[in-house]
């Protein structure tokens, strides 16, 4: 495939071949006919890991690079439910977690998701909370 690069963006305007829901329907195809007949569902409308991705192709393009990062980190959280999301952003909050919850929700990131950008974010929270005494307190 070609490199992406800021000529393509926005890729609805000027990609719209590369552009697919997660259940595989093609972007063209999102019509108001189409969700008045029950062929397009809510699921439809989020957006794909591989559109993300793409966005971030774009975005490096451009020098873009934190841009970027946030999008693959996007692209790896798409199955991540919004609980688990809600629970984990509550959990890197100052003083809400210890250095092994942390790395706990790293590696179940990784493990279960494959979602090693965010991992990562985790793990270098981790340890920028332990050099600021932003972890949690254990109780004796």
């Amino acid at each position: 495939m070609e490199k992406l690069t800021k000529e393509h963006y926005p890729l609805g305007l000027n990609r719209t071949d590369l552009l697919f829901t997660p259940s595989d329907i093609p972007y063209n195809e999102l019509t108001l006919d189409a969700a008045l007949n029950g062929e397009v569902t809510s699921a439809d409308l989020r957006i794909s890991p591989n559109t993300l991705l793409m966005h971030a192709e774009i975005s490096e393009s451009l020098g873009r690079i934190q841009l970027a990062n946030n999008f693959r980190r996007a692209a790896e959280m798409i199955n991540i439910s919004d609980s688990r999301i809600l629970q984990i952003y509550n959990a890197l909050r100052p003083n809400r977690s210890t250095k092994e919850e942390l790395l706990a929700i790293a590696s179940e990131l990784e493990e279960q998701y494959g979602a090693v950008e965010n991992a990562r974010l985790i793990r270098e929270a981790a340890d920028v909370y332990e050099r600021r005494g932003r972890l949690k307190k254990i109780e004796d």
